[in-house]
């Protein structure tokens, strides 16, 4: 049957449950060329359920690219308030391993295992009266995703939106973002490009964004949120910019895929957890651990963490950033207690439910873990 008259694809919101990204997978109905070397990829569910996450939230796929799949994570460009599907939008480098697979091999119909979503990368979680968006290259697709719940939700939303691209033509979503800034009484849209193209004339903004800059295009950031997004030099640059120009940098936040700069703090744990990680320190001696799925026992080495005592044992636990940001290695803790240091990868109610982030817990004792 045709999918797209299969009477059971339309269904009310409140006849379906949210996506189980442990129990369902991800189907590709739509891709989608955005500039050079970019696509859009837009999934589905294939047990038919709905996606609920933040705007600026990021999921993280497995992509069997070999015997051994490989994790890469990417930020949603979709938007919550449309929750049937959801996109990511990827740029492939010359370097890129996993997207590039994606650009070769994936097509309507492919089926990819998915986690998440992860983040907190949202003006959900970091409200403000007005808002700055600084963009560069794929780096815009957070944005996008928080631009689109805007347009949807709160049209009339205070929003400066400032994008840099190399070229005109590597501008992604520039016809939307064009058709958002004529509907949106709210927002300010200016691209910044750093060179001219043949094959597409110009005769806008050309450069980089600099303290001289910044104040033309938005001449309130002092009073704004700020959200950054882009390539590694390019976020440096801004931060450097705003901090000489005596932002308040608590009203600065960045999406970042990198190590964070900062030493990891615990989260509040469930009370039992607490006092346990209290009174104890990781253990100094090997400690069994049990993988009730897989029923292997395996054991910890001294300053071992779960995943890698789960690797050594032939147990495999899906893992990305392996930093406790991505949240990719989430498994439930059957028995024992961990120590655990994330980045903001697991949320507290599935703490409270007895899950761990593999790659960051490190066990006080014996542990069984359903892996």
């Amino acid at each position: 049957m045709n999918v797209m008259t299969d009477p059971g694809l339309y269904r009310h919101l409140d006849e379906m449950a949210p996506w189980n990204d442990r129990l369902q997978v991800l189907e590709v109905i739509g891709i989608t060329d955005e500039a050079p070397e970019v696509k859009t990829f837009t999934f589905r569910s294939d047990a038919q359920t709905w996606f609920r996450y933040m705007p600026g939230q990021f999921i993280t796929l497995e992509l069997p690219v070999s015997d051994e799949p490989i994790m890469r994570t990417y930020t949603l460009s979709s938007s919550p308030s449309r929750p049937f599907s959801i996109s990511v939008t990827v740029k492939a480098q010359a370097d890129s391993i996993g997207t590039r697979w994606m650009f070769d091999n994936l097509g309507v119909g492919a089926r990819l295992k998915a986690y998440g979503p992860g983040g907190d990368f949202s003006h959900h979680t970091h409200p403000g009266a007005k808002y700055l968006f600084l963009s560069a290259g794929s780096g815009i697709t957070p944005m996008m995703s928080m631009l689109r719940w805007f347009s949807d939700c709160a049209p009339g939303t205070d929003v400066t939106f400032v994008n840099c691209a190399r070229r005109p033509e590597d501008i992604i979503f520039r016809k939307e973002l064009e058709l958002l800034n004529s509907r949106m009484p709210g927002l300010s849209l200016a691209f910044i490009v750093e060179e001219r193209s043949p094959r597409e004339g110009w005769s806008g903004h050309m450069g980089r964004v600099d303290a001289v800059r910044l104040p033309l295009l938005a001449p309130d950031f002092h009073e704004r949120e700020i959200f950054c997004c882009g390539p590694e030099p390019y976020m440096r640059a801004v931060r450097d910019m705003l901090q000489q120009a005596g932002f308040d940098m608590a009203f600065y936040h960045q999406e970042s895929f990198g190590a964070p700069p900062v030493e990891p703090v615990s989260p509040p744990f469930a009370e039992a957890q607490t006092e346990a990680a209290e009174q104890a320190a990781p253990v100094q001696e090997v400690v069994p651990v049990h993988f009730s799925l897989s029923e292997v026992d395996g054991e910890c080495l001294p300053g071992q963490t779960v995943l890698q005592a789960a690797r050594a044992s032939g147990v495999r636990i899906s893992a990305a950033c392996e930093f406790g940001l991505c949240g990719t290695c989430k498994v439930r803790k059957i028995s024992g207690q961990v120590e655990m240091n994330h980045n903001g990868g697991i949320l507290d109610d599935e703490i409270a439910e007895g899950y761990i982030l593999a790659c960051c817990s490190r066990p006080l004792g014996e542990l069984e873990i359903e892996a």
